[in-house]
């Protein structure tokens, strides 16, 4: 995931006390917002107090994930929630992220082994071209739901989508799936 573009190593980006971030690569002050879209790019970066040179990376991404979830797009749920903070303390503690980072890394290849498999599995024939809107669908529900993008009321346009509200995406790709169901099974008859 980390990923580097047009420097060597990671982005800096200096935190003054006035709590603003300040991207040394562009050398113009940026957003937590900023940061989290950078995420999403793979651009890897390092955040720094600028006064005492500490590294607080690790701050700055859990804020960025607490503000995500105070919008309303929670992807934490609570059970896991107390079973991380009853992990605090505890002679597991220590194995608690390598874990979570090998869960999240296996559950990437998963994604991505499932979106191969999906587009083999349609490869040369009449419904390759179907398999290939269907699957451009949900890589944009996927990705509304995964990046944590704005939060969408209904009638709204959603990020992901162009000018198409998280409500009417995921009935248009209901509808899709339904369409899909009955040919398969028309062929199968």
């Amino acid at each position: 995931m980390k990923k580097t573009i047009p420097g060597d190593g990671p982005v800096t980006i200096k935190k003054y006390a006035n709590r603003r971030l300040y991207n040394t690569e562009t050398s113009s002050y940026i957003t937590l917002e900023h940061l989290a879209a950078m995420t999403r790019e793979g651009r890897d970066f390092k955040v720094i107090d600028a006064k005492s040179e500490e590294d607080i990376t690790h701050n700055i991404l859990t804020q960025i994930i607490m503000e995500e979830e105070q919008r309303g797009q929670t992807m934490l749920p609570v059970p896991f929630l107390r079973q991380l903070i009853a992990m605090y303390g505890d002679s597991m503690q220590a194995m608690v992220p390598g874990y979570l980072e090998a869960s999240m890394d296996s559950f990437r290849r998963n994604q991505q082994q499932f979106k191969t498999a999906v587009e083999g599995a349609f490869a040369n024939s009449p419904f390759a071209e179907l398999a290939k809107q269907n699957m451009a669908m949900f890589e944009a529900a996927t990705t509304a739901f995964k990046t944590g993008g704005a939060p969408v009321t209904p009638g709204t346009a959603s990020p992901a989508a162009g000018s198409v509200s998280k409500d009417e995406e995921i009935a248009a790709l209901k509808a899709e799936l339904g369409r899909l169901n009955e040919k398969v099974e028309k062929l199968g008859s």
